[in-house]
């Protein structure tokens, strides 16, 4: 997949740079640890591992981007510097399916009404 990076500022957001995410999420929901991909092909809530980010831990797909679309993943950096460092990368995903191979029935959580 092409890989890229992406930080929750308004650099990489633009007006949408409120810290939630498309799922409802708070972007440091696992430690900031997640990846934004198009639903298409990864629906919210699944699990990937990107080599060389979060150390390869499985992390959740719980956001969506305008540009993400197709084989693409955007992997969140506390900082706009720190996406710009990973750059974008061309590299071999793991999606990880849950154990008993069913959907993994995530739910968008509800933003709170202001």
């Amino acid at each position: 997949m092409r890989v890229t990076a992406y930080s929750p500022d308004e650099r990489s957001c633009g007006a949408h740079a409120d810290g939630i995410t498309a799922s409802g999420y708070s972007v440091e929901t696992n430690g900031g640890a997640l990846v934004a991909a198009d639903p298409r092909v990864l629906p919210l809530g699944s699990l990937v591992s990107v080599p060389g980010y979060d150390g390869g831990a499985v992390v959740p797909v719980l956001d969506v981007g305008g540009a993400i679309k197709g084989a693409r993943l955007d992997v969140l950096f506390p900082t706009h510097e720190r996406a710009i460092q990973w750059g974008v990368r061309e590299l071999e995903v793991t999606v990880w399916e849950y154990a008993d191979g069913k959907p993994n029935g995530f739910r968008r959580q509800r933003r709170a009404s202001n």
